[in-house]
């Protein structure tokens, strides 16, 4: 069965409570291999425990996914990135400074602990701290992070303006959906870093020019 929450929003300014409270009943499912769609400052995600054989085989069943394809991290703080990178380069240091919270997703070599599902037996991980407080504290009540593969199945957007597509696309295959509004934004940046070189894989929300033009400044 997958269950509704509506999420405390001020329509006025859109915001939330900058430590929002979830039932301990989700988050004891979540911990268990349980699934949820939640609102970040870019699209909704799709979360489960990158930790969680359970979750991770229900995140690829629910989207659809080709396990070959690696997924992304939202980390509850930048201080989680070592847990999660072999290293971090020190433009990649410059520019979580910078951009965190917000839209840039890192791709850095991921630590050999890293579940290959997460990576797509790859080395290398996909890393953001979001610019929203759901999967913030989400993250923070696992193990630091959870998944942030955008909650939509093969041919759509995921764009979503109400609950109730939400609801209607996942039911049966999600445990849980947070909504707090549409999310309709393009997605995060992902920019791969090699060496101290920044390689662009996917332009979103962040102009990529932006970050070339920082870490140009010294």
């Amino acid at each position: 069965m997958t269950r509704l929450i509506l999420l405390d929003v001020d329509r006025a300014d859109k915001s939330m409570p900058p430590k929002p409270r979830f039932p301990a009943e989700m988050i004891a499912s979540l911990r268990a291999g349980g699934t949820v769609i939640f609102p970040t400052d870019t699209l909704y995600g799709l979360g489960v425990d990158p930790c969680s054989d359970t979750g991770l085989n229900r995140l690829f069943a629910a989207k659809g996914r080709d396990r070959g394809n690696p997924i992304p991290l939202l980390l509850s703080e930048g201080e989680q990135v070592d847990r999660w990178a072999r290293q971090v380069p020190p433009a990649a240091a410059r520019l979580m400074e910078r951009f965190w919270p917000g839209a840039l997703t890192l791709v850095l070599l991921a630590d050999p602990g890293v579940h290959p599902a997460v990576t797509g037996g790859g080395d290398t991980v996909g890393l953001r701290v979001p610019d929203h407080p759901v999967p913030r504290a989400l993250a923070a009540e696992l193990s630091g992070a959870i998944t942030g593969t955008s909650a939509n199945r093969s041919g759509n957007p995921g764009a979503w303006v109400s609950a109730e597509e939400i609801v209607r696309e996942f039911t049966g295959a999600v445990d849980w959906v947070l909504w707090g509004g549409a999310g309709t934004s393009p997605g995060s940046t992902v920019v791969r870093m090699i060496d101290d070189r920044p390689v662009l894989l996917r332009e979103g929300v962040l102009p990529f020019r932006d970050i070339i033009d920082f870490l140009q400044k010294g």
